[in-house]
């Protein structure tokens, strides 16, 4: 098989395979009605939260389907880059970087919240506790899907510039990378002006519902692109 196209295949099996872990971990995560904070919607948990196992595995099945949904990530942007011009490697590397820090934070803080808060709930070790749980709106684990999906809507800004500015498909494509980083922007400002620091987990929730609902749409039009570029290859 030609390399070019054996190249062009992984791209493809990566883009729906993005697509397809995406939809699941996004509902899976729809599930998990937070029980602390401004959206709770009735017998709300407050500090220290200490009845978080009560909500346990309910609120956790997401992060484990979001780790493979990470991986799937890092493997799409890593193809798009090997598949890119050699002009535009300066722009799909830089969305390599960007998209390995968000990888890199989000699996940390994914693998702690669901390996060490509830274990250690469990043995009455709940010192610190608090500052760790996804429950607490000004936590640990809320600032870092904020840096995380902040800097995943970087590298999707980043990739972008190498599709070509032509109308159709290409078009489309550029639009929806980079869009993300434009309402992230846009919804950390409106959240930090309305609420200041105490945003809580508002924009938490913001960024990763941008960036999820434009990653099922840039995974289907980029296997769009690859096809239509293997059967090309195939005709000539």
């Amino acid at each position: 098989m030609n390399p070019a196209t054996t190249k062009l295949k992984f791209g493809w099996y990566a883009s729906m395979a993005l697509t397809l872990l995406t939809i699941i971990t996004f509902g899976f995560a729809m599930i998990a009605i937070p029980p602390a904070g401004p959206y709770c919607p009735a017998d709300c948990m407050e500090y220290p939260y200490a009845d978080l196992l009560n909500y346990y595995p309910r609120d956790y099945y997401w992060m484990y389907l979001a780790v493979f949904q990470l991986f799937a990530f890092i493997i799409f942007i890593v193809s798009i880059h090997n598949n890119a011009p050699a002009e535009k490697k300066i722009f799909s590397s830089s969305g390599v970087v960007f998209a390995l820090i968000s990888v890199i934070v989000l699996l940390a803080d994914y693998f702690i919240q669901f390996a060490v808060v509830p274990v250690s709930v469990m043995k009455g070790e709940t010192e610190g506790i608090s500052l760790l749980t996804q429950y607490n709106g000004h936590g640990i684990f809320i600032a870092l899907e904020e840096l995380g999906y902040f800097t995943m809507s970087i590298s999707l800004f980043f990739i972008a510039p190498v599709f070509p500015p032509v109308k159709g498909l290409n078009q489309s494509i550029r639009l929806v990378l980079l869009i993300p980083f434009v309402l992230n922007v846009l919804s950390f400002i409106f959240y930090s002006i309305r609420y200041g620091i105490d945003r809580s987990y508002r924009f938490e929730v913001a960024s990763i519902t941008i960036d999820w609902l434009f990653l099922i749409a840039a995974g289907i039009l980029v296997a769009v692109w690859y096809k239509r570029i293997i059967r090309k290859s195939r005709r000539d």
